[in-house]
């Protein structure tokens, strides 16, 4: 049963990681300011990062027997982030990721590294020590815009 409980957790993970790609796209694009080339360019970076993650989120799951979220539908209902749907200006989206990321890399740290350690799972945990990791970054930049 606990095996089931981490499955759907990294199937949420997944989720808000689909949506937070969806999200840097949008961000990019609609992007305006002074700052324009700078953050296109960051959130470029970010996205594709996001895309090798989302892949290797998949093929764990799929590698525990898990069987991964794949379609919008499912992303948009299981995910814990919203998804973005204002035309933020510059230091709104800059704020709304900070606390996006920081949102998912507490419940990893809350909810998915505590299911693995109970399970012994140290490949998921390590995983998900990794992807912390990669978001602890992305938060101290976007911290560091407001300094």
């Amino acid at each position: 049963m606990e095996r089931e409980h981490l499955i759907l957790f990294l199937n949420r993970l997944l989720a808000n990681y689909f949506v937070l790609y969806i999200k840097l796209h949008r961000y990019k694009w609609f992007m305006k300011g002074k700052h324009i080339f700078a953050f296109q360019t960051y959130f470029e970076e970010m996205y594709r990062s996001m895309k090798d993650d989302i892949d290797m989120l998949a093929e764990h799951l799929l590698s525990m027997d898990g069987k991964p979220f794949a379609t919008m539908v499912k992303f948009i209902k299981e995910a814990t982030i919203e998804e973005a749907t204002a035309d933020d200006e510059e230091e709104e989206m800059i704020e709304q990721l900070a606390n996006d990321f920081s949102q998912v890399g507490n419940e990893m740290k809350e909810i998915g590294i505590k299911k693995a350690e109970k399970i012994n799972d140290d490949l998921t945990k390590h995983l998900l020590l990794c992807l912390e990791q990669k978001l602890n970054k992305y938060i101290w930049r976007c911290k560091a815009y407001y300094k």
